[in-house]
């Protein structure tokens, strides 16, 4: 009887299976399958952490809070948090929102925020308030990178020395070569024919945040802390953009990067999105999206 019920489990085990739907799976750069834990443990060791997320995407936003959480426990507090989603000239307000001078309300009233702050964006620095954590607003103001989408990277030499301060020094260095700006010009959406706006100097546009965001997180570095942060993918993939600034600045930096992708078969990444990061979180393409 006994051998009886060990046969009929093992017969429905493979069914059982094929109803499993995991929400992420995590791979490392070739491909292998990794646990969480050795994402963390990986990470713990990094100088800088840098969380590729798609921006609708609720699975990599819960990440984003986790990796964080865990971070601070292993570290034993010693993090620093930062963002693309905020811009260098917001950062008193931020930093007086995180010391309580004022409550949420007043805020985010007065505080450029993505639209989806409120759900995707807001635990993190309701964590970072709640535990005394620095979260460094890095992305460069909007109105510049518009400039240089107009004008090219000269439009910045007008700016005031006071402006200057929320941007990479200049002159900057740019790397037209690299594959992440040669291929924005093609897709639909990111210079192609979804965005009539764009012009040539979208790459250089992208290569200012990406300079910009690169210098803030090593303005606001600590040796001691890992500094965490959370941008959209294509500011990191393939060790490109912020960190390819961040190791021009200081080759010894040790950099580890997280990349979200969705796809339809979650069993592995699929051959495009190997080697495009330290550790890749494939996503179910039928997730919900945030908007």
């Amino acid at each position: 009887m006994k051998t009886l019920f060990s046969l009929f489990l093992l017969a429905l085990t493979p069914a059982l299976s094929a109803q499993d739907k995991p929400a992420y799976r995590i791979f490392n750069s070739e491909g292998k399958p990794v646990t969480y834990a050795d994402m963390i443990k990986s990470a713990s060791g990094a100088d800088v952490v840098f969380f590729g997320e798609l921006h609708d995407d609720p699975i990599a936003h819960w990440l984003e809070l986790e990796v964080s959480k865990s971070l601070f426990d292993q570290k034993k507090g010693n993090i620093v948090l930062g963002a693309e989603m905020f811009e260098t000239d917001n950062q008193l307000l931020l930093d007086e929102y995180l010391k309580g001078v004022y409550d949420a309300a007043r805020f985010e009233a007065e505080a450029k925020l993505w639209n989806n702050y409120k759900t995707d964006y807001k635990p993190l620095v309701e964590f970072a308030r709640a535990n005394g954590i620095p979260f460094i607003a890095t992305n460069v103001p909007r109105r510049y990178a518009n400039v240089v989408n107009r004008k090219g990277f000269e439009g910045l030499d007008s700016l005031s020395a006071e402006a200057k301060k929320y941007i990479a020094p200049l002159p900057l260095l740019y790397d037209p070569e690299l594959k992440g700006y040669k291929d924005m010009l093609k897709m639909e959406g990111m210079g192609g024919p979804m965005q009539a706006h764009a012009t040539a100097n979208l790459p250089k546009a992208q290569a200012l945040k990406d300079a910009t965001m690169a210098h803030f997180i090593l303005k606001n570095r600590d040796n001691d802390k890992i500094f965490v942060h959370f941008n959209g993918s294509y500011h990191s993939s393939n060790f490109e953009g912020i960190v390819w600034y961040l190791l021009k600045a200081n080759p010894s930096l040790k950099i580890l990067t997280i990349e979200t992708v969705r796809q339809k078969d979650t069993s592995e990444p699929g051959k495009a999105n190997l080697k495009i990061a330290s550790f890749i979180i494939v996503i179910p393409e039928t997730m919900t999206r945030t908007y």
